[in-house]
């Protein structure tokens, strides 16, 4: 259920690490098979497995083509598809058990994924990429045709127009490299099972043809009760080798995802209650239907060498999403003729709130966009510089129909009562159209072989409009703006690297046009402009690779209350912290660590009460760390164990409630073997070893607080093999 503003509704309906944490030695995941970004051909894609930060390790993302990242002058995290199958990830939300600077964000099963990375919550419009071009996250985005998953963290200005501070996601998709048979099985409690294949090959004269594909289907029955439903995927990529210099790579991917999604708990009046229940959801009325995601994808590229030094490349790729978002979702508790609310953003003490209708069939979003760039390296007199330069056009539509949004009873949250439909009254619903055309430039300077300086600089020009499917309350905006980011390097050491980084993102907003609402209704803001500077280490090595960085982010927000008032610029969200991250390979072990500590607060505000306030839903102190220990009695035997700390969490941006940290232990077996002439891959693991209850975050949405739980003890069993 999304935040859906309706014009009869209030305001108020819409929108020290702990030293146990620290005992655990735990398991790397290898990062394996890392697929390269757009500056490298075909005949290049498949990666050198690497573990850590190798010097090996690229990140499309990161925007400098096939500059490894232990000497980029950022922070970002590539995790390969076997790295994500080691630990059991099956869905984006999975990846918050890897990197301590990032946490759940309302994530919901049977729902898309949200994430927060440096205590920002990424925008699911602007802040998604699949193999550098945007996309909306919006949908449930299947893994099983990604290579990798590659995270960017940072004010994001370097990569996109508009977009949230704090990061960038980016899915790389499989591409053929040679011969793959490949089939999988896998289980997890109570009783999800799934079957996969990937199969790719190359053909004709020089193996100038490639192809591959993925498939797969998942019955789903998570631990959560009334979940039950199922997921698909069928995915297929192919390349054309045109001549030594000109290649052409082309690939589609159609899935669906249905599933009721999970409802959240909330506080009871003042209290936060205990988190005794996690299989319990509240989504769960005899009226209630599944969510329905289903998704189109496909992309074209074309790349040619027109010298050694230099390439061309024109990258066009679209997604066509369909949604049916259902849900019976508790929201404070409401007089059903009047809509007073009391409480308006939590349960009752004893539990009990309002039962609300959501149904919003047929809601249709498309994404096309076309990247035309080149890049390539010259020198001006002494200075080496390796240049991309480019222009990213891209066009995005959203179209619903009238929604159904209105009380149906009143629930408790023990999940036992049922309560009728509502009346099924439909209200308008939004639809929103965006052009944008993006002009960049990155450039890597090397000043001498120990110092360098990164630049980079985009101009984005956008058009927005949007209205009511009744047509009122309709905006329509252009704005044009600069988001520049610099860096200055220094390898002191061959295999150490110190950098100074500074650099804006930008977001646009249009004040609604609800005259009730707002004094300027329908007045556009001038951009919202982040800006982040980040000072760091990083060093590589055979045996280990570590990296600690400063940051500081300041984001300005806008707002404005009691109603009618004037929205305006209200302060800034500001995020200082640390991260270290560290991988070591001793021995038969593999140990990967990270931890960030960090100090997020309003400032500015015209509402004393809320400066020096801490945001809901964000930990201050986290620590992701994870094991591997190959047995070295038994050939192909590891064992991998993982713990995750968070800190604890406000529940209410007035942080008049909190819940407490937590921490999770989980537990996995590999072993690999081979029989006759295939090798099999056998996965067992346990998720929650011990069982741990606790809130897992304290999600503030629509005004309201809810709460997530620990999912319960879950174990998994898998097995692929590879002919």
């Amino acid at each position: 259920m999304k935040d859906k503003t309706m014009a009869c509704h209030p305001p108020h309906l819409l929108r020290r690490l702990t030293p146990v944490a620290l005992a655990c030695a735990l398991l790397v995941p290898p990062l394996a098979r890392a697929q390269a970004g757009d500056g490298v051909t075909p005949s290049q894609l498949p990666a050198v497995r690497v573990t850590g930060q190798s010097p090996t390790s690229r990140a499309g993302v990161a925007g400098f083509g096939d500059v490894p990242l232990a000497r980029s002058p950022l922070q970002a995290k590539v995790l390969t598809l076997e790295a994500l199958k080691e630990q059991g990830a099956t869905r984006l939300s999975d990846i918050t058990s890897v990197d301590a600077s990032i946490s759940d964000a309302y994530n919901a099963e049977g729902y898309w994924d949200n994430l927060t990375v440096r205590g920002y919550t990424l925008d699911n419009r602007f802040n998604y990429r699949r193999d550098g071009l945007p996309i909306s996250g919006e949908t449930s985005i299947p893994l099983d045709n990604k290579a990798a998953i590659e995270i960017l963290k940072g004010t994001s200005g370097i990569q996109a127009g508009t977009s949230a501070p704090g990061g960038l996601v980016n899915y790389v998709v499989k591409r053929p490299e040679g011969r793959i048979r490949s089939v999988e099985l896998g289980w997890r409690s109570r009783g999800s099972v799934r079957a996969g294949v990937d199969l790719g090959d190359r053909f004709g004269a020089d193996e100038r043809f490639g192809l591959r594909v993925n498939a797969a289907y998942e019955h789903l029955e998570p631990q959560l009760h009334d979940a039950e439903g199922h997921r698909r995927i069928v995915a297929v990529a192919g390349d054309w080798r045109l001549s030594p210099d000109t290649w052409l790579e082309a690939e589609v991917e159609s899935s669906e995802r249905r599933q009721p999604s999970q409802a959240g708990f909330s506080l009871r009046g003042n209290d936060v209650p205990e988190p005794d229940h996690p299989r319990t959801n509240l989504n769960n009325q005899p009226w209630s239907q599944p969510v329905v995601m289903q998704g189109d994808t496909a992309s074209l590229r074309l790349r040619h060498r027109f010298s050694p030094e230099w390439q061309g490349t024109a990258h066009f790729g679209t997604q066509r999403l369909h949604m049916d978002d259902r849900m019976a979702f508790p929201l404070g508790l409401y007089d059903p003729v009047s809509y007073e609310c009391n409480p308006c953003d939590r349960f009752t003490e004893d539990g009990r709130f309002t039962v609300w209708e959501y149904v919003s069939d047929n809601e249709r979003r498309r994404t096309d966009a076309l990247n035309l760039y080149t890049d390539g390296r010259f020198a001006t007199g002494t200075l080496q510089h390796q240049l991309t330069a480019g222009v990213l056009l891209s066009r995005y539509k959203t179209r619903v129909e009238p929604q159904i949004y209105e009380i149906a009873g009143v629930g408790t949250d023990d999940g036992q009562t049922e309560v009728p439909p509502s009346v099924g009254m439909l209200y308008p619903g939004r639809n929103r159209t965006e052009r944008s055309t993006e002009w960049y430039l990155r450039d890597a300077i090397e000043l001498n072989p120990q110092w360098s300086a990164w630049l980079g600089l985009r101009h984005t020009r956008l058009h927005r409009e949007s209205v009511q499917t009744d047509g009122t309350e309709a905006t329509d905006y252009d704005q044009s703006f600069s988001t520049p980011w610099a860096a200055l390097s220094y390898q002191f050491m061959p295999q150490h690297m110190a950098y100074v980084s500074w650099g804006r993102g930008s977001e646009s907003e249009v004040v609604a046009n609800r005259s009730d609402r707002y004094l300027n209704a329908g007045e556009t803001l001038r951009p919202l402009k982040s800006r982040q500077v980040e000072v760091g280490v990083k060093a590589t090595g055979t045996r280990f690779d570590w990296s600690v960085n400063l940051f500081d982010i300041d984001r300005p927000v806008a707002g404005c209350s009691p109603t009618p008032c004037t929205w305006a610029f209200d302060g800034s969200a500001r995020h200082r912290g640390v991260e270290a991250a560290g991988a070591m390979r001793v021995g038969a072990w593999r140990l990967d660590a990270s931890a960030m500590l960090l100090d997020a607060e309003r400032e500015g505000s015209r509402d004393p009460a809320v400066n020096g306030k801490r945001p809901a839903n964000v930990p201050k102190r986290s620590l992701k760390a994870q094991a591997r220990y190959a047995v070295p009695q038994v050939t192909g035997l590891s064992v991998l164990a993982a713990a995750v700390y968070e800190g604890n969490r406000m529940a209410h941006p007035d942080n008049s409630a909190r819940i407490g940290g937590w921490t999770r232990y989980d537990m996995a077996v590999l072993q690999e073997h081979r029989w006759q002439g295939t090798t099999l891959r056998w996965r067992a693991g346990v998720t929650n070893l011990f069982d741990k209850q606790a809130w897992r975050e304290s999600a503030y949405q629509f005004n309201h607080v809810y709460l997530y739980p620990l999912a319960p003890r879950s174990f998994q069993l898998s097995l692929q093999a590879d002919l």
